[in-house]
């Protein structure tokens, strides 16, 4: 930022003030973006749903209703019901003359089958379908039109449309149109209503349908004579009730989808056969339509719908009703296709995800469980040691940037230290008087071994290496400003040591500002998430990460390893890797205990999280070559990072699956079946927390906050991943960025 001199010049921006307002530019968009994708995801589980009608699906269907508002010529006659001039009148189909007509598809299964059929007995069909299934199987529709076969509107979600509104009307019939354009290249004019039979079932709520779509353009389309194949009541009786009585021409009524289909495909090719012995010949409606104008049945000139229309002549008199689609329906319903392939191939993709992650999630809570306990039980029995106690001197290493707040309370817990230490209060360039009020403070407590020492702004890692050169001794313990240890912290953290074999030492970890909403979900996960991991990867020897707020290392070591690196910003992830691929050994003494000034505010938690976050992928990338080593390193390559990979970065980022699967379910599926789910994962993560509470003799009232956490603050965390991994991806960069403080952690004794 610019800054104003006493005497009104302005200054140019410092180099930090330049990164952190580039960085901050950099960050808007990657959140949209990150939000985007959660958007995206949305919009195709939901488009989805809509095409299998868990979306704004009614499976109403009327019966009945009185049809007293019905002309008695309408009920009485053919099967195609036109509105030429805007009169209603319907046609029927030329004797010996069969129209035959399949609902209900496409079907990827059946459908093929039909047509293979019909194609094998030169027979052309009317096929009646869902816009739905055009959408997710084109190909079959565009393979049925090029057959020389006709297609008309089924809706596009298989509604009862006496239902439904007039603007559902007009999005299920424009829906469906779109998607035979982008299948088929084109739109029709024929409409057969779902569920319905002969004209005579028409009724006061259905007639006012179709005479708004007849005035639209449709010619709607009954039957004559239903094959009832949908009962599946056998070849033989699907063929006879097929059959027209007396040689009358027909509007026959088969399925090519809507269930198992295999009675219709055995029974058409007898049925055709027996038809064409009978003197019967096949046609479209089109066909049938063209056949009565031509026989002047209809007493004009012509139907609506027999003919070319607008867009160009129909390539055959039996496909007169299709429309060469161009333009912007052209193109709409192109992007249709796409967009539903593309749901298409997501959706299952993402239950696959999703299995995956409900499996890693579980697999998770039982080995944390199992080695938790584990570990429990090894390190608290009686004859456990590590060696010889460790009771030499050891440095204390406190960075501070800015923490006038903090600093105080952190000297005056260290003052009570069981374990001789030094301590080198390491002022990164503070602007606040960190580094007086450290000297005031250990002046005020008598405490003659703090040394202060100031360099200007460089980050926490070059602070902690300037400790580390500056230490008298050859265990460094590294802590946060803003913590405070108990007084017998530094003497159990530092017992591993005993081990020559052991090169550095997480402690335990807790939230003290935990009387908060946020304070306590984050004690929860401190506990749970944290410290339960930490037992589990300690008896798998691949800790990934010592706490900046209490760990311990042999100074040898850190130095051999080129100290703390200022690659990534998760400099204790990074170290910690290091650490174990040089050979040392990390473990966690959960007895060694600090409390943390947690972050206040939801915007604080954000940056928190989203840095450790995002230094987490960058240290896993930078020793990525773990993977194929050998010796230690790439034990801790097979074995530890697969498991960081797999439980920190993959199931957090693919876990909002299961909220937005569940929330789905919720809405549009089974309520109770998606919130039993939810309560039982909730239920096994009490199970977890609870165990984990034992372990840490944390008091059990937090965790009647843990069913909200999991409806806010899981969801945020999730967000704050995928955001890091939106930047991973991009190629950008952060900062170290300064939470602000309130001092409110004071000594251990007066957290609750």
């Amino acid at each position: 930022m610019t800054t104003t001199s006493s005497r009104g010049r302005r200054r140019a921006p410092s180099r930090i003030g330049r990164a952190a307002g580039k960085a901050a530019a950099l960050q808007k968009p990657r959140v949209i973006l990150a939000l985007l994708l959660l958007l995206a995801l949305t919009s195709v589980m939901l488009l989805d749903g809509y095409l299998r009608a868990e979306v704004g699906g009614d499976q109403r269907v009327r019966t009945g209703a009185s049809s007293s508002d019905v002309p008695d010529d309408i009920l009485d006659g053919g099967p195609i019901l036109t509105f030429r001039g805007g009169q209603a009148t319907t046609v029927s189909v030329p004797d010996k003359t069969i129209a035959l007509t399949f609902d209900d598809g496409p079907n990827p299964t059946w459908t093929p089958q039909v047509l293979k059929i019909l194609e094998e007995y030169d027979v052309p069909g009317t096929f009646f379908v869902v816009g739905s299934m055009v959408s997710r199987y084109p190909g079959i529709v565009k393979d049925m039109v090029e057959q020389g076969n006709e297609v008309g509107i089924h809706t596009f979600t298989h509604v009862d449309l006496s239902y439904q509104s007039e603007a559902r009307v007009t999005r299920e019939m424009t829906q469906t149109q779109l998607a035979l354009a982008g299948a088929a290249g084109i739109t029709t004019t024929l409409f057969r209503a779902p569920y319905s039979s002969e004209t005579d079932a028409i009724d006061n709520y259905s007639w006012p349908v179709y005479q708004e779509l007849g005035e639209d353009g449709y010619t709607s389309v009954f039957v004559d004579t239903d094959s009832d194949d949908w009962k599946r009541p056998g070849v033989s009786k699907i063929i006879k009730w097929a059959t027209p009585e007396d040689g009358e021409g027909a509007s026959v009524l088969f399925h090519d989808a809507g269930g198992e289909r295999s009675q219709t495909i055995a029974a058409l090719p007898k049925y055709i056969e027996k038809m064409k012995a009978a003197g019967y010949t096949f046609t479209t409606i089109s066909g049938a339509m063209a056949e009565q104008t031509a026989a002047g049945s209809t007493g004009g000139n012509g139907v609506p719908g027999a003919g070319a229309g607008v867009g160009g002549a129909a390539a055959s008199p039996l496909q007169a009703a299709h429309r060469e689609a161009t333009g912007v329906t052209l193109y709409e319903g192109k992007a249709l296709i796409a967009a539903v392939t593309l749901a298409e191939w997501t959706v299952p993709a993402l239950s696959v995800g999703l299995m995956v992650v409900g499996v890693a999630v579980m697999g998770r809570f039982g080995m944390m469980l199992v080695l938790a306990r584990r570990h429990h039980r090894k390190r608290n029995r009686r004859r456990f040691s590590w060696g010889p106690t460790v009771t030499r001197p050891v440095s204390v290493i406190v960075p501070a940037y800015n923490e006038k707040e903090c600093i105080a309370n952190t000297l005056e817990s260290l003052a009570k230290s069981t374990h001789p230490i030094e301590i080198l209060v390491v002022d990164d360039g503070s602007t606040d008087g960190t580094s007086r009020i450290a000297r005031e403070a250990a002046e005020r407590l008598g405490m003659t071994n703090v040394r202060v020492l100031r360099q200007e702004n460089a980050g926490k890692p070059a602070a902690l290496n300037h400790g580390v050169r500056s230490a008298r001794h050859d265990i460094v313990v590294m802590m946060d400003g803003d913590t405070v240890f108990e007084p017998d912290a530094v003497h159990q953290l530092v017992q591993p040591f005993a081990d020559p074999k052991v090169g550095a030492v997480a402690g335990n970890a807790k939230v003290g500002n935990r009387d908060t909403v946020i304070g306590a979900w984050q004690h929860i996960e401190y506990v749970m998430g944290f410290n339960l991991d930490r037992r589990m990867y300690d008896l798998l020897r691949c800790m990934p990460t010592i706490p900046g707020a209490i760990g311990a290392f042999r100074r040898d070591a850190v130095l051999e390893v080129g100290g703390m690196s200022e690659d990534t910003l998760a400099e204790d992830t990074d170290i910690t890797i290091a650490m174990h691929r040089a050979g040392w050994q990390v473990v966690y003494q959960e007895h060694a205990k600090a409390w943390t000034e947690a972050p206040g505010s939801l915007k604080q938690l954000w940056s928190q999280r989203y840095r450790w976050s995002y230094g987490t992928m960058q240290a896993l990338w930078k020793h990525r070559k773990s993977l194929t080593d050998k010796g230690p390193s790439g034990r801790f390559g097979r074995v530890g990072m697969p498991l960081v990979v797999l439980f920190q970065i993959v199931t957090p980022v693919f876990a909002p699956l299961i909220d937005v699967f569940t929330l789905y379910s919720m809405i549009f599926i089974d309520f109770r079946a998606a919130l039993l789910a939810w309560l039982a994962v909730l239920g096994v993560q009490l199970v977890c927390a609870a165990y984990a509470f034992r372990l840490d003799r944390e008091k059990y009232r937090y965790l009647l906050m843990m069913p909200l956490q999991q409806l806010a603050y899981r969801q945020m965390m999730y967000l704050v991943l995928i955001h890091s991994c939106v930047t991973a991806l991009t190629g950008g960069r952060l900062r170290w960025q300064k939470l602000k403080r309130t001092g409110e952690v004071g000594t251990p004794a007066g957290v609750s």
